[in-house]
């Protein structure tokens, strides 16, 4: 059974920063594009930024400079780390894993950026 679990969600001040962690279990993690999506209320998801098995990454043009992926395949973990935090960051914030035709997604975790 495949399992991505998010952590790392939070409240945070503009200007604040935040790190969240994707726990992967269930698949051979190296094997996969890993992913982070966000959707803020009334909008649609929208591509953050992802991490291939090479460890390029892609960014959305909203989040560069700002937004670091990276991953830790000896712990089948991707992270996000957010700095400079912007009111239109809040958002619930989703991992997804990629590969061929699978396509997994975790529960997502809640990041808020208000005074």
């Amino acid at each position: 059974q495949v399992q991505l679990v998010e952590s790392g969600g939070g409240l945070v001040q503009p200007g604040g920063s935040l790190r969240l962690s994707c726990l992967a279990s269930g698949i051979s993690f190296s094997n996969y594009v890993m992913g982070w999506y966000r959707q803020a209320p009334g909008k649609e998801r929208e591509l953050v930024a992802t991490i291939n098995r090479s460890a390029t990454t892609t960014y959305a043009d909203s989040v560069k400079g700002r937004f670091t992926i990276s991953r830790d395949n000896a712990k089948n973990t991707v992270f996000l780390q957010m700095n400079s935090l912007k009111p239109e960051d809040t958002a619930v914030y989703s991992c997804n894993a990629r590969r061929v035709i699978e396509n997994h997604w975790g529960q997502g975790t809640q990041v808020t950026v208000s005074s």
